[in-house]
């Protein structure tokens, strides 16, 4: 099983440590996007609550908001998508990552699905 928390809205949550987390979108997200051409991150330094806004995606097919699956304070945003956006679709859990919180409320990780919840979410 995946170390991986899911929301509702596919984003993933990797905890890096007691305070730290990493985001980004699922591969079932962009897949359902398409080929990523933008991807426009927060400031390091912005405060963002759960379920807030906090990125977009734009594709060939649409542009979508990323929500924050968590509320904390961004340490840093992955500057490697401003020149290379498509590592969102070629390694979406890996090198395409979004950026990096530091937790206000641990707690709201509880909220997230694992993965085999997450897996019977969009199958359904």
């Amino acid at each position: 099983m995946s170390a991986l928390k899911y929301s509702e809205d596919h984003e993933w949550l990797r905890v890096d440590d007691d305070t730290t987390v990493t985001i980004g979108i699922t591969d079932f997200a962009q897949k359902q996007l398409g080929d990523v051409v933008y991807v426009e991150l927060p400031e390091i330094g912005q405060q963002v609550t759960k379920d807030e806004d906090i990125a977009v995606v734009e594709s060939v097919k649409a542009a979508s908001d990323i929500k924050a699956p968590v509320s904390g304070t961004v340490l840093e945003i992955n500057s490697l998508l401003s020149d290379e956006p498509e590592k969102v679709n070629t390694d979406p859990t890996g090198k395409g990552w979004f950026l990096k919180l530091k937790l206000d409320n641990p707690a709201e990780i509880d909220q997230l699905m694992d993965e085999a919840a997450y897996l019977s979410s969009i199958q359904e």
